[in-house]
């Protein structure tokens, strides 16, 4: 991941029984590959999880922040906190934070009463989606997002979903490349699945 959205694909699904997030694990700088194994995709809390496409640095800050934030609100509440109320906490961090920009961009996905995505800009910009992309590769990922999403979609169809549309990227952006992380959250909990069940699940 370099300066600004460059250097990665993220892929976010909303299926009918959870969420479906995704990325590929290159780190460049300009035209070089710094690593090929790469971490963009985290836990939040138990149902919630962030993407990152950009600088590193500040995608692990801001999971610092969030996580902190998180523990708080269950202590202090009682429960977890939301989908929709981690990604306004996301928004409200990167838009008080524009004297000191965050470079990246951001989806919060996650599971409470039902599963929710959203995308949310360097700026703060918040939007709501039953699919999205983020980074270099967005472009190609979309393509084929926009071609085979459907609202019915199960998960074990939008982890096929999500990895052909990383695929697509590896294939097309010079600076998405690596394995893959792949990411189901449904009312069971975050789940992160190794390549070798991946494999297996497509086989």
């Amino acid at each position: 991941m370099t300066e600004g959205l460059k250097g990665t694909t993220t892929v976010g699904i909303v299926c009918k029984d959870g969420v479906v997030l995704a990325a590929d694990r290159r780190a460049s700088l300009g035209n070089m590959v710094l690593s090929e194994n790469v971490t963009k995709i985290f836990q939040i809390d138990e149902h919630l999880a962030l993407a990152g496409a950009g600088s590193v640095g500040d995608i692990l800050g801001l999971v610092r922040r969030l996580r902190a934030e998180a523990r708080l609100y269950r202590a202090r509440v009682g429960k977890e906190m939301s989908v929709k109320a981690l990604a306004t906490l996301t928004a409200n961090v990167l838009h008080g934070g524009r004297g000191y920009a965050y470079y990246a961009w951001f989806l919060v996905g996650g599971y409470d009463e039902k599963p929710g995505l959203y995308s949310i800009d360097s700026a703060g910009g918040v939007t709501a989606d039953r699919f999205t992309a983020a980074g270099s590769g967005m472009e190609f990922a979309f393509s084929i997002l926009e071609e085979n999403y459907r609202d019915d979609l199960s998960v074990d169809g939008g982890i096929k979903l999500a990895l052909k549309a990383i695929k697509v990227a590896t294939r097309r952006d010079v600076f998405t490349g690596g394995g893959v992380t792949l990411v189901t959250i449904t009312k069971e909990g975050y789940r992160e699945w190794s390549e070798e069940e991946l494999r297996a699940f497509l086989e």
